[in-house]
């Protein structure tokens, strides 16, 4: 274990390529991977360096955001740290609550159920199956957090918006650190529900509110030490009643350096997978890689971009906020009697350092980790890493086979963060 942990054997090659993504393995036909049942198992492993985590957001019609969080981490030989966090955000008030505790009595799984489900003493996620059904499965989400916040949520996946991640093969979903796919240094890999509904209450300080509303899941792991899987990510989660129901999901990293398509020293890889949904149908999968250098074409057939707009220094943290965001899509439908090719944008305005728009919290990463991990991970001195969270009202532009325009009115929860 701990050749693969430390090992400085270098590649034969050095400027061989040392990063392999997922955003280029696959044919553009060959992007829609359908999530089987183990692929949303976790992994719970205790060894090596591995976070693991199942994220649920949800996104209420008046604005409201809610995310509930499990995070596993094995650091080496250390025994795992499971932490589970919750952020309720009420655009209405302006003010967020964040709870985030190390749990006791982990178990995954537990009795009558796969590792699709798992619970604490603080928490409880259970995995239900309802197949034939409008909801072909579920998850539901009991919490108490701290002594003045409780959780209830019902997370129902739609029949027709399938579970995704990239590829329909065993390697579908991971991107290789390394210079050997087959004896990775290192992984990464995103299974997504990209939307599904939500119906629950919170109670805080002992006043229930009703929650109901749409949302998105994620099963996400990093195979090896964070600081050195990315320098950067960004995320965007759009929900919309409108139309039957939209949704338009983007996630992307940016390699650190370390690891590129010529071997260290050639980093900064862009790697960009998202989807769409219309009408209350998974109708797009797109996945697009951009190398350092290389520009990408303005009419590519497969597109899967954020751009930061008006970017500004931000003195609190010392990175180049942006102020806009501009996320676009284009990729070829998934569905049998709509062929032809699905494109999206949306532009998301967050306001300046000075005048946010839609800002729930500036995250200071290194504060909210696990010590253990905190060491471990050992962070070049002087970096500070940063999570922006935003939500806010938001318009997605969406061109359909037919030529259609359809516009989706809804709400764009982002991150953008920055580690190096």
């Amino acid at each position: 274990m701990f050749s693969s942990l430390f090992s400085t054997s270098p590649p034969v090659d050095p400027t061989a390529p040392n990063f392999h993504p997922v955003s280029s393995k696959y044919k553009d036909a060959e992007l829609f991977g359908e999530l089987t049942p183990q692929d949303t198992e976790m992994l719970c492993t205790s060894s090596g360096f591995v976070t693991e985590t199942l994220v649920f957001y949800v996104t209420t019609p008046d604005g409201m955001s809610v995310m509930c969080q499990v995070i596993h981490s094995a650091v080496g030989v250390w025994y795992p740290t499971i932490q589970f966090t919750c952020k309720i955000y009420d655009p209405q008030t302006k003010k967020s609550i964040w709870k985030s505790v190390n749990v006791s009595n982990f178990a995954c799984p537990i009795p009558g159920r796969d590792k699709r489900s798992c619970k604490a003493d603080q928490f409880s996620i259970t995995h239900k199956s309802s197949p034939g059904s409008d909801y072909p499965e579920s998850y539901v989400i009991q919490a108490q957090p701290s002594d003045d916040v409780q959780i209830f949520l019902e997370v129902l996946r739609p029949a027709n918006v399938p579970g995704y991640k990239i590829g329909n093969d065993a390697q579908g979903g991971y991107s290789y650190f390394g210079p050997d796919p087959k004896n990775a240094e290192g992984y990464v890999i995103h299974r997504f529900w990209p939307q599904n509904k939500s119906t629950g209450h919170l109670t805080v300080s002992g006043q229930a509110k009703p929650v109901e509303g749409l949302g998105m899941f994620v099963h996400a792991i990093q195979g090896m030490r964070p600081n050195l899987v990315a320098a950067s990510w960004n995320f965007n989660n759009f929900q919309s009643s409108e139309h039957g129901g939209v949704s338009a999901v983007q996630m992307e990293f940016i390699t650190t350096e370390a690891y590129g398509k010529k071997g260290t020293g050639s980093g900064g890889v862009a790697v960009n997978i998202g989807s769409l949904v219309v009408g209350g149908k998974l109708v797009c999968i797109t996945a697009e890689t951009k190398w350092p250098g290389e520009a990408l074409p303005a009419d590519a057939p497969i597109k899967s971009r954020v751009s930061h707009l008006k970017p500004l220094l931000d003195a609190e943290t010392g990175y180049q906020k942006p102020s806009e965001f501009l996320f676009e899509w284009a990729g070829p439908s998934i569905i049998r009697d709509a062929p032809g090719s699905y494109k999206a944008s949306l532009q998301v305005d967050v306001g300046d350092v000075e005048h946010p728009k839609g800002l729930i919290e500036k995250v200071d990463v290194l504060a909210e980790i696990p010590y253990v991990i905190k060491m471990a991970v050992n962070y070049v001195a002087g970096t500070k890493p940063y999570i922006y969270q935003w939500s806010n009202p938001a318009k997605l532009s969406i061109t359909e086979p037919n030529g259609n325009v359809v516009e989706a009115n809804g709400h764009a929860y982002n991150e953008a963060t920055f580690i190096s």
